[in-house]
């Protein structure tokens, strides 16, 4: 059963249909880039898979279950906030911004969800958001406070910080965008270690090379629909579209 699924997704911002109809399959262990020029509508997806903007029509399912609704009585019903935050739980999402609490350090600020949402232990939680960060390279970095990190290490702790939710699949929407071309490297690094170690990832990038590198499958969005999609050596090397040969003679 794929881990994630969307079919016929539709969202609008008034008379703008960002997205026109996105299917997607995503299996569990799966690494999906998601390519495509600005405004293609690959953010606006990534956020309504965790529901953080409502789809206009489609479903989206994440581990069978119905992204923001829940099924009763052989209908589906659309789910409360409280009720919204929980399924949220198992999807993590790093932003291109790192949204760190600024007076919180590094370890509390991966400890803070953990204990307070998930009710772990402080114990717990702090020998598990060590051992994240030593995932993520900035074990020396534990007591270092957001304005004390660089952007590359910011971003670093606000992958270890989704990670600590224990969540199901990862969603990334160009993690690296804000960065310095010589911090890029090391956030990829990180992403490709949990791809190494089987987590379900959806990444939003303009990283060909990553893609190319790192995903089992690439999809092409523009106009709100996935152009093509496949394995990279077909989409990247020898893509089918000539919507997608366009866009990728700019990039490469």
């Amino acid at each position: 059963m794929s881990l994630v699924r969307a079919v016929g997704v539709r969202k609008s911002y008034g008379h703008d249909e960002v997205l026109s109809g996105v299917d997607l399959e995503v299996a569990a262990g799966q690494v999906w880039c998601l390519l495509g020029p600005s405004g293609a509508g690959k953010s606006t997806f990534l956020r309504c898979v965790n529901h953080l903007e409502t789809i206009d029509s489609g479903r989206i399912w994440v581990d069978g279950e119905p992204v923001g609704f829940a099924a009763r009585g052989g209908k589906l019903h659309e789910l409360r906030e409280r009720e919204v935050a929980k399924q949220r739980r198992g999807t993590g999402m790093v932003f291109q911004r790192f949204n760190l609490f600024p007076h919180r350090t590094a370890l509390e600020n991966i400890t803070e969800g953990p204990v307070q949402v998930l009710r772990e232990s402080k114990s717990d939680a702090v020998a598990h958001a060590r051992e994240l960060l030593e995932k993520v390279g900035l074990a020396d970095r534990a007591n270092a406070y957001p304005n004390q990190l660089s952007g590359g290490q910011q971003q670093r702790v606000a992958i270890a910080r989704a990670l600590a939710m224990r969540p199901k699949v990862m969603l990334f929407d160009e993690p690296t965008s804000a960065l310095d071309p010589e911090l890029v490297g090391d956030v990829l690094d990180v992403m490709a270690g949990l791809a190494a170690d089987g987590m379900t990832m959806l990444v939003v990038t303009h990283e060909i090379g990553f893609a190319r590198q790192v995903a089992d499958e690439v999809a092409f969005l523009d106009g709100g629909v996935v152009v093509e999609s496949g394995p990279p050596d077909q989409v990247l090397e020898n893509p089918r579209e000539p919507r997608t040969r366009q866009f990728l003679s700019k990039v490469l």
